[in-house]
């Protein structure tokens, strides 16, 4: 069995002990993990981040979650390594670029006494053209050194390439594939609207990561339903006149599993569920009433066939201060209106 593997599969006994919500035996685990030789690339591919996470922030022993937190912190480090390393090459390009501007000196220095030479041999025929060209051949050597200067002033690898993301997510989230990881990034943001994080103390960037991770496993790819799944959860999640969702979510109210799979009508706002259920309400009752209970009547006329072969009833939809509503259908094509 491979590094890989063996973390693939210490990963899937972590997270059914926490869907299970029985951590026994995590301790043996985690063990485990602590004598294994971690690298960047391994964080990665594995996602044993977010299992370990997962114990922590599930996990009532605390001898348990002490050394979940040190594995986790322990695993930031390499994410701080890279980034040291990453800092560290344009600084590199610069003083390589600065120690040739300081050994080029003395490079130039023959061909400026050849120069001197030159303008000093034929200063009795020509002085003043020849003086000239000698000086201005000598600010264009002065100017050729300097010209590496322009590319020496790269973008840091790992600047970020769009404002919006932040910082990048560390290696214990990273899936390694970049519309993954941009939809972690999407998702973290979408719950950090309004700083309401702060006042529940949550990380967003792991809780982005689990909710991710749920829709990827029940989607199997990242085609387009994949990615308005995403896309719903973080419109919803943004929409300022639903702030109940999002601060449900941020203090536990609701599942992050149960948020990967919740429909548009319940992610709905208590305002549009209600005005939803009333529209039902009122069309399941106009669609209920009986015609056989009502009046025929041919005081009204029906706007589609212009007959008067009509059945009507009222009804008390309002309060008892406000007119009955009058129910019409028309006998003869089945059109239905209502009036005050």
């Amino acid at each position: 069995m491979t590094r890989e593997e063996e973390l693939i599969r210490i990963a899937k006994k972590l997270d059914k002990m926490v869907y299970r919500n029985n951590t026994e035996g995590a301790l043996d685990l985690l063990n485990e993990l602590k004598s294994f030789n971690m690298t960047l690339k391994l964080l990665q591919e594995t996602r044993i981040g977010i299992s370990v996470n997962g114990i922590r922030k599930h996990c009532t022993d605390d001898v348990v979650v002490s050394l979940a937190k040190i594995l986790i912190k322990d695993w930031k480090r390499l994410l701080d390594a890279a980034r040291t390393q990453s800092t560290e090459r344009p600084n590199e390009m610069k003083n390589g670029v600065d120690s040739n501007k300081s050994t080029g000196s003395p490079v130039r220095s023959p061909l400026e006494k050849d120069t001197r030479k030159e303008s000093h041999g034929s200063k009795s025929s020509h002085p003043g053209p020849l003086q000239r060209k000698s000086s201005t051949d000598s600010i264009e050597r002065r100017k050729k050194p300097d010209m590496p200067k322009i590319p020496t002033t790269p973008t840091s690898p790992m600047s970020p390439s769009f404002s919006s993301a932040g910082v990048p997510l560390s290696p214990c989230l990273a899936t390694g594939e970049n519309i993954r990881d941009k939809c972690i990034e999407m998702l973290a943001a979408a719950l950090r609207t309004d700083d309401n994080f702060k006042e529940f103390g949550t990380n967003c960037d792991s809780m982005a990561a689990e909710i991710e991770d749920y829709i990827y496993k029940e989607m199997g790819a990242t085609d387009m339903k994949y990615k308005n799944r995403v896309r719903s959860r973080i419109s919803n999640l943004k929409d300022p006149k639903n702030p109940g969702l999002r601060r449900n979510v941020l203090a536990g109210g609701i599942e992050l599993r149960r948020v990967a799979i919740m429909s548009a009508e319940e992610m709905a706002s208590d305002e549009l569920k209600q005005l939803r259920n009333n529209l039902t309400k009122e069309a399941i009752r106009e669609h209920q009433l009986s015609k056989t209970s009502g009046t025929i009547s041919d005081l009204f006329q029906c706007s589609k066939c212009s007959k008067k072969n009509c059945t009507y009833n009222q009804m008390q939809t309002r309060s008892a201060d406000e007119p009955m509503t009058t129910f019409v259908l028309c006998n003869e094509c089945g059109n239905r209106w209502k009036f005050c």
